[in-house]
């Protein structure tokens, strides 16, 4: 099976985590024994790069022996839908379907309802649609949906002494230090909650530092949450947040809000709190984690999102998706045939 996965985000070397987890994904279907060829619709003009593809799609299908599409991204689902020769998969990953919001008060951009109805109609037809949650799921009424989150990379979040992640990273050993693993400019993200909660812990232990960690490798990402004593995740919206799981495979604990699938990730691991947006309440759980500073049990409970778990989930939505296409194509075939005449002269 060859699978041509098209996606609009992919690391590059200004910005290594840009799409890592998507490249995280390929790596892990390539492992699977699934042949990966890859289009990353890049340039210097970015509302030019989708209609380009379309033509960079066509001359794609051309060239090679393409079974099937894989699209991250509603908007670069569409343009895997211009054709019609190979099957579509497309991966939603939260905005493309909820709707975007542009600020940290958590207003909506004014085309966030015109692009999730478009990911809805989108999704009505594709071959299947792989949504991070159940929360996204209940926005489709299709029925080749599937819940498939992100997986995580075991061998890059892993367990690594705390004291020797902060030498690595120039932090010092006797500071307790919250991570925000995001960029605070990104409104979704809503840092000033964070950091309002992380101030008013500071006032009461100058000890406290909030850490702001994005655009870094992922090997230098899993250094951070080594190094640091609590996540803190205050996101508006999210469709399965990967930092989260990493989080949890690095056995950190985290502070969140009630977005996507985190009270499911998170569970009922000791030391990991889902709290309403309140600076307050925030500030409580961070205080009793950075009281104690230990660590969690959270990799135990990822275990379900190894690579080849999830790679096992992506293969079979592929398998499915190509037999229905074969099914079809009998069908038509059957349809399509001329009745023969038997050599009695009856149909």
């Amino acid at each position: 099976m060859k699978v041509l996965v098209m996606t609009s985000i992919y690391p590059t070397p200004a910005d290594p985590a840009l799409g890592s987890f998507v490249r995280t994904q390929v790596e892990a279907l390539k492992q699977a024994g699934v042949e990966i060829e890859l289009l990353v619709l890049s340039g210097r003009f970015r509302k030019l790069n989708y209609p380009m593809a379309v033509f960079q799609l066509r001359r794609r299908l051309a060239e090679g022996s393409i079974d099937l599409v894989h699209a991250h991204y509603g908007y670069v689902g569409m343009v895997a839908r211009t054709q019609w020769k190979v099957p579509v998969v497309v991966t939603y990953h939260g905005g493309d379907l909820m709707g975007l919001i542009v600020n940290d008060r958590g207003d909506k951009a004014r085309s966030g309802p015109l692009i999730a109805a478009a990911g809805r109609m989108l999704a009505r037809h594709v071959d299947a649609a792989i949504v991070q949650s159940a929360e996204m799921a209940r926005l489709l009424d299709s029925s080749n949906v599937f819940i498939i989150p992100h997986e995580i990379d075991f061998e890059v979040f892993r367990l690594a002494d705390r004291g020797q992640a902060r030498a690595a990273l120039g932090l010092e050993a006797d500071k307790k230090y919250v991570l925000f693993a995001a960029n605070p400019q990104n409104g979704v993200k809503r840092f000033p909650l964070a950091k309002a909660a992380t101030n008013e812990l500071i006032r009461q232990d100058p000890s406290i530092e909030l850490v702001v960690a994005y655009k870094e490798t992922q090997d230098r990402l899993a250094l951070y949450m080594n190094a640091c004593d609590a996540l803190v995740f205050t996101s508006f919206m999210e469709g399965s947040p990967n930092i989260v799981k990493q989080a949890m495979a690095c056995n950190l604990p985290i502070v969140s809000t009630d977005v996507g699938d985190v009270r499911e990730i998170i569970g009922s691991t000791e030391g990991c709190y889902v709290c309403k947006p309140d600076v307050g309440e925030f500030a409580a759980r961070l205080a009793d984690i950075l009281r104690h500073r230990e660590r969690t049990r959270g990799r135990e409970k990822v275990q379900h999102l190894t690579g080849p778990a999830v790679s096992q989930r992506i293969t079979k939505v592929y398998e499915q998706v190509l037999r229905n296409r074969d099914m079809r194509a009998v069908n038509r075939t059957t349809t399509n045939a001329k009745p023969q005449t038997n050599i009695l002269g009856g149909k």
